[in-house]
């Protein structure tokens, strides 16, 4: 299969609904997507939505039916490689007119891109014979963006018969979808995120679709989204054990993202890309030392040369300038580019009313929250109308969710079938034991109220991150079915409006400008800010109860970013080459950052004592 596009960007996914349908959207333009499977009814929707909308037959697939999660996922992609397909033949087939999508496809990519300079050649030939060779040699070179697919692996609940039994492991959330990506006709990329699991991996070895042909190609192949070098190692090694190639990491900002924030031990992304840099060579022999003992013992045929292996990162960037760096001095082979993106309607799924509170977003509005029931930060925008639901039913007495959809599941406190932390369910009986515990003294008055706020906070991501798309397709009608919740990352805050896609393509590529005039730092200072404020909260929470523990954790934290900090200091020079003005004004920044955690460890120290 083809690793790279006329590209050098790409969309990362986004929540449940914002990049659901973005691969119809963009792909036909060369740029690549990713589209959560978490929510295989969202799937079954959006295949309804648009088998109507490209006059395809459509048949339900119901959850009554065996393996409905898996076939639900192939059919959605089916039809979405099937729609791409044919948008990309007609889009051959057209002249090369100023307004034609054939034009848009080569003036979006980059200056530099080969294609781009073919297409400039074609526009200056005066010889019409000459003319329509040009033309004819880019009509044939058109490729379409990758319609990858995402699944996050700690989403991978047991599911039950109609009868109450268990099923057998297979038919969890994670192992379904992967069958249904596995036996799909797309021919791209699955991208695993948010950590380890091992089932998932182990069953990676059952699907030819994965292992390497007589050729060393590949049909379908895996992304690991990774937090830093160790995980990649880590990671990649497992896979290659079991004869399965990992053929791009995905590095993301631990906290400059969006969606949920996995925090490093204050390992900064500046430090982490030059860990990469550095051992990139280094990586790929290990694992393909590992990925060819592993195929030989499996009697499968040995790639002679070391497969493609691409770098990426993703998180916080917001300018050409960013993006250029990235490349020329990391060697990144791409970037991803989420939260700008759902500002273009062209490009993502977001319903009139959460785009124009995106549109509006200050820095104020937002923040890192509370509000998954997974209890991992989770960047999110303040005023959602999914928060005012959430408070709605506060006010009534009655907090908490219904749980239908039962992604999220993972607390067993109550019961023992695992249930949701924001559902009524959990919700209810955890503020029962709660006032108990109150009223005999277990639990002083401030220490319930902060107990009471903790469990008040989580929201039914499920219905939330999805309702944006179920509005647009204008299925549901009920008032519940219209309360959104989105994941921006703290990079919108650096960007108003709403976009047209060429205008986000240009700002990627240095040709526009979508900055509102908001005072926006580097990717490296807004990401470091992150770090500290996240440190110093982890600081205040611990500190009254410090164990030898935490105390080590948190020496750690600080000493990494301070490692950091002296990092940054050095590339300066390389990072504003000739531009002394932004490296005196970057220093400053630093300087004072590092007097924050200098005067934070000193007061720190002083509580111990």
């Amino acid at each position: 299969m083809q690793l790279t596009t006329p590209h050098n960007f790409h969309l990362p996914v986004m929540g449940l609904a914002f990049s659901i349908d973005s691969p119809i959207k963009v792909a036909r333009f060369g740029i690549s997507s990713v589209a959560s499977l978490s929510d295989d009814a969202l799937l079954e929707h959006t295949r309804s939505h648009y088998a109507k909308v490209y006059n395809r037959p459509y048949e339900p697939i119901t959850d009554k039916e065996e393996d409905y999660r898996a076939k639900r996922t192939t059919a959605f992609l089916n039809l979405v490689d099937e729609i791409v397909k044919e948008q990309l033949e007609t889009l051959r087939m057209q002249e090369f007119t100023p307004d034609a999508e054939i034009t848009r496809y080569f003036t979006m990519l980059p200056d530099n891109a080969p294609l781009r300079v073919r297409y400039n050649e074609m526009l200056a030939t005066t010889d019409s014979a000459q003319k329509q060779l040009l033309q004819d040699e880019l009509r044939s070179a058109l490729v379409a963006g990758k319609i990858d697919v995402n699944i996050m692996t700690k989403l991978d609940k047991t599911n039950y018969s109609k009868s109450g039994e268990a099923l057998p492991q297979e038919y969890s959330d994670a192992l379904a979808a992967l069958r249904g990506f596995a036996n799909s006709t797309v021919n791209s990329s699955v991208v695993f995120s948010a950590g380890m699991n091992m089932r998932l991996f182990a069953y990676l070895e059952q699907f030819p679709c994965f292992l390497p042909d007589t050729k060393g190609r590949f049909e379908k192949t895996v992304i690991i989204k990774v937090s830093d070098y160790r995980s990649a190692m880590v990671q990649g090694k497992i896979l290659a054990k079991k004869g399965i190639w990992v053929s791009e990491f995905r590095i993301e900002s631990g906290l400059n993202c969006g969606g949920h924030a996995f925090a490093t031990d204050g390992y900064l992304i500046g430090p982490i890309l030059e860990e990469f840099k550095q051992n990139r060579q280094a990586l790929q022999a290990e694992l393909y030392s590992l990925f060819s003992s592993a195929l030989a013992s499996k009697g499968i045929h040995v790639p002679g040369e070391i497969p493609a292996q691409r770098i990426t990162m993703q998180g916080g960037i917001g300018t050409a300038a960013e993006h250029d760096f990235l490349q020329e001095y990391y060697g990144i082979d791409a970037t991803g580019w989420g939260t700008p993106f759902l500002l273009v309607p062209e490009a993502t799924t977001v319903d009139e009313p959460t785009l124009q509170q995106l549109s509006d977003a200050k820095a104020e509005d937002l923040y890192l929250s509370p509000i998954s029931p997974l209890g991992v930060p989770f960047n999110a925008l303040r005023g959602t109308s999914s928060e005012e639901l959430k408070q709605m039913r506060i006010d009534k007495g009655k907090p908490g969710s219904p749980c239908i959809k039962k992604h999220l599941v993972s607390n067993t406190e109550f019961t023992d079938e695992a249930i949701c932390t924001a559902s009524r369910k959990y919700q209810r009986r955890k503020l029962e034991q709660l006032d108990e515990q109150l009223n005999t003294q277990v639990l002083t008055p401030e220490l319930y109220e902060a107990e009471k706020t903790s469990v008040l906070a989580k929201e039914c991501l499920c219905e939330g991150l999805a309702n944006s798309a179920l509005q647009i397709f204008n299925i549901g009608k009920k008032a519940a079915t219209k309360a959104v919740t989105i994941c921006p990352g703290p990079n919108l805050a650096y960007f108003s409006g709403v976009f047209k896609l060429h205008e986000m393509v240009d700002h990627i590529y240095g040709r526009f400008n979508a900055l509102n005039q908001t005072y926006r730092p580097h990717m490296f200072m807004n990401e470091l800010k992150m770090y500290v404020d996240y440190w110093k909260n982890k600081k205040a929470e611990q500190l009254e109860n410090l164990t030898d523990k935490q105390e080590k954790y948190l020496n750690s934290f600080w000493q990494n970013m301070q490692d950091g900090i002296t990092y940054y200091k050095q590339l300066l020079p390389e990072l504003f080459r000739n531009q002394l003005e932004r490296q005196v004004l970057m220093l400053d920044e630093l300087l004072e950052a590092e007097d924050v955690l200098m005067d934070a460890r000193l007061v720190r120290a002083a509580a111990i004592v």
